[in-house]
């Protein structure tokens, strides 16, 4: 590897992934403590709450939700919350790195040599690792011109029968990342720009990632069953 000294500050690599490891757990704990203190950027009025509750209400009588699962779709609920949740803080290192790179470009005219690639594996691995908690908030796009005219049981029914293709997608993806991952792991793969961080890091998120979005999608594959069975026996009763 060339010598980097010339280049003024370049991050190291063990800073780079042991921040994106430590980081996002010190603003979990920042924004818990924030939290117990009533620092909370959450409306609490009155109004808010009334909405919620009646919210609340609607779901608990078209299907009771909070009931459906067991302790492996729960177990795996918490994580894809909270993988969510630790990976969404990658968001401000690219802020900060950004600004870093913009003050040395324009003030001090050294742009920097590691920047650039710092962010875009960032939002590379972001973007893997954010599926497992899109699917449990429902938030990958679904084509609604039939489903939303079905009725509750006809919805999880569909959702059932769509998860054989959502299965087939994750079971290959999980494949593909192992095979990079193992393949960039023995090869030693770096990146050909001038800082030369390995990749094999960035395929083991990405392998962890496909992983996560498997076990969210039978999470909710055992979910929707309950509720198709249960909704079913509740029209026979």
């Amino acid at each position: 590897m060339s010598d980097l000294s010339a280049f003024g500050f370049v991050m190291p690599h063990w800073f780079y992934w042991g921040w994106l490891a430590v980081m996002p757990l010190i603003m979990m704990a920042l924004d818990r403590w924030l939290s117990r203190r009533g620092v909370e950027a959450v409306d609490k009025n009155a109004e808010a709450n009334e909405k919620l509750q009646q919210i609340e209400a609607e779901l608990k009588k078209s299907a009771d939700y909070s009931n459906v699962g067991n302790w492996f779709t729960k177990a795996v609920d918490w994580i894809s919350e909270k993988s969510g949740v630790f990976i969404s803080f990658w968001t401000v290192n690219a802020v900060v790195f950004y600004f870093f790179e913009v003050v040395m470009r324009y003030a001090f005219n050294q742009p920097t040599i590691w920047v650039h690639e710092a962010s875009f594996l960032l939002f590379g691995m972001q973007y893997l690792m954010a599926g497992a908690f899109a699917l449990l908030h429902g938030a990958h796009v679904r084509v609604d011109v039939v489903y939303n005219f079905l009725p509750l049981r006809g919805r999880v029914g569909m959702d059932i029968f769509t998860s054989m293709f959502f299965f087939m997608f994750a079971i290959a993806l999980m494949i593909t990342s192992w095979t990079f991952f193992e393949n960039s792991y023995s090869m030693d793969e770096r990146t050909v720009e001038t800082w030369g961080i390995q990749y094999w890091p960035v395929k083991a998120v990405m392998l962890l990632g496909s992983t996560l979005l498997f076990l969210a999608g039978l999470s909710k594959l055992l979910k929707d069953i309950s509720i198709f069975i249960k909704l079913g026996r509740e029209q026979h009763a």
